[in-house]
């Protein structure tokens, strides 16, 4: 790759980062002048198909997710001469990592303001059947936008080894092969037997907790060995252990994240994000906790400069771009009398673990305490009914998402008749709609036209378990999944042009005309200060 050559609609003007498989450079849209950043695999890495399939995967995941928390994808194929490329949206921020190095820890607020983002964003990714895989600081980047809370937003990087719903990737990996970073892999990942599914993101989200809150991820080793025999056998470590001042609640939720057994995790990230958000929302003022084990104080403004990654051992790695190139692969091959561990990253191999001590389970250390119990979900109370002592046990309650979703499904079906007899008319208020049009905490559901994805018709958004909109619990329709965004799948709903729209209100006491049916109708219904069409009585149209 040289500067000024030319990729598909883009003009390549330099280099901003290098890896250990390929090089980031800004690149322009020759006619658009939009910039961009273009990730091109080096050419040993681009005549290998699997790591090629495995490049092109961050393309398809990220474009079929379409959330505010995934980077665009403009463009991706192979060059003339045969590198692969994928051109995404160019972003000014840090990788978290970089934060990390600066600050050592963050402080509770802002860990649980970031960490919700990211499970909101993985929520819709869950919906969609698609499991990162391989999350870690180095894999989520911090960008301005004033629009959110804060004035920054995560954004999560490098679906490049996810696992799409329906094997639509075409990676393939062998039993014996475990793919993802050791010090974030959950049980079932380090096991390398199958059936990872959305639970295992929700793990390794419990290991970034504890490393921004700590300043050390749950479990480290002098090689991959000893972290992948702690992630299968080790009790996690009760945060509030390692740093003093951290609330009980947020020990256990952070103990659920971590939990060996998929079935007592979250269920998914957007239940982690509700959770997350019910606890910001019950106590917006959360102390930070102290014992800060922090680097130097330096200013927190946001860089664009390139980000450095450090290995589980500590010895650096090669310096990567704004957006990395972030293909890490860690491979565990069974061998007869023992397990091998090879880490391959940016085409480096480290030593073999020896296997007799990855064969045998640590000691756990005093700060590794049993769970704590699970956290209360902030759902409504359901009435218990009795049961005879033989009878088979009760399913589990729905979570909150699931229920979120079982109210919203109603009102958006109501939404789709009214739309059609009124076509054109603003945006109405839920009110306008009719029914039970409550969230699972008895708060009305707010409808937008214009904050949704624009595949979604309009959108329903629950103020949370704390009733205030804009908050850090709130829950959007275009999180929870096909179930309920199939049913405004579209375009936006938009307003007639007003300028074709009646701008006189007809009084109660103008002139009523006979249909010809006998029936009695306003010639122009006001309209409501909601923008709702109304009839002489003050009421909602509904035809």
């Amino acid at each position: 790759m040289v500067e000024g050559s030319q990729i598909g609609a883009y003009r390549v003007l330099h280099q901003i980062g290098e890896g250990g498989m390929g090089s980031v450079w800004l690149a322009e849209h020759a006619m658009l002048g939009r910039r961009a950043a273009l990730k091109v695999l080096h050419p040993e890495y681009s005549s290998r198909q699997e790591i090629v399939t495995r490049f092109f995967n961050e393309a398809r995941a990220a474009t079929s997710i379409g959330d505010p928390g995934i980077v665009q994808i403009f463009d991706f194929g192979l060059h003339t001469d045969g590198s692969a490329y994928i051109v995404m949206e160019l972003l000014d921020g840090e990788p978290l990592d970089k934060r990390l190095e600066r600050l050592g820890t963050l402080d509770l607020p802002d860990t649980l303001r970031i960490m919700r983002q990211v499970a909101s964003t993985l929520g819709a990714a869950h919906a969609r059947g698609i499991v990162h895989r391989d999350l870690k600081p180095e894999n989520i980047f911090i960008v301005r936008d004033p629009e959110v809370a804060a004035g920054e937003r995560a954004k999560v990087l490098d679906f490049g080894i996810a696992k799409l719903g329906g094997d639509h990737s075409g990676v393939k990996t062998q039993t014996s092969a475990v793919m993802g970073t050791p010090t974030y892999m959950s049980p079932e990942q380090c096991r390398g037997a199958g059936g990872v599914d959305q639970r295992s993101d929700v793990y390794a989200l419990g290991c970034v907790l504890v490393r921004l809150l700590c300043g050390a991820p749950p479990f480290d080793g002098e090689g991959i060995g000893d972290i992948i025999v702690k992630h299968l056998t080790v009790p996690p470590p009760v945060p509030s252990s390692l740093r003093p001042g951290i609330p009980p609640e947020v020990d256990a939720l952070v103990l659920r994240c971590l939990a060996k057994d998929p079935a007592e995790r979250f269920a998914s990230g957007a239940d982690l994000a509700i959770a997350i958000g019910a606890l910001v929302g019950s106590s917006p003022h959360l102390p930070s906790p102290t014992g800060v084990r922090a680097a130097a104080a330096a200013p927190t403004t946001l860089s664009s400069a390139a980000a450095a990654t450090t290995t589980t051992g500590g010895s650096p790695k090669p310096s990567s771009a704004k957006l990395g190139i972030g293909i890490g692969v860690a491979v565990v091959a069974v061998a007869a009398g023992g397990l091998a561990f090879v880490k391959l990253r940016g085409g480096h191999e480290v030593e073999p673990a020896d296997s007799s001590r990855a064969a045998s389970a640590p000691e756990p250390s005093p700060a590794s305490a049993a769970p704590a119990p699970t956290p209360a979900t902030p759902t409504p109370a359901a009435p218990a009914s009795a049961a005879p002592a033989s009878a088979a046990p009760a399913p589990p309650a729905p979570t909150p998402a699931e229920q979120v979703a079982a109210r919203m499904k109603p009102v958006l079906a109501r939404f789709a008749t009214w739309s059609h007899d009124h076509a054109g008319a603003p945006c109405p208020d839920v009110a306008a709609l009719g029914g039970d049009a409550n969230d699972p905490w008895g708060h009305p559901f707010t409808i937008t036209c214009t904050d949704q994805p624009g595949n979604q018709v309009v959108g329903l958004i629950s103020a949370g378990p704390d009733g205030s909109r804009g908050t850090a619990d709130d829950v959007a329709s275009w999180s929870l999944g096909p179930e309920v965004t199939d049913l405004v799948h579209g375009a936006r709903w938009a307003a007639a042009d007003p300028a074709h729209r009646p701008t006189k209100p007809v009084t109660r006491h103008d002139p009523r005309k006979p249909s010809a049916s006998g029936t009695v109708h306003a010639s122009t219904p006001p309209p409501s200060s909601t923008g709702v069409q109304l009839d002489e009585n003050g009421l909602p149209i509904s035809r």
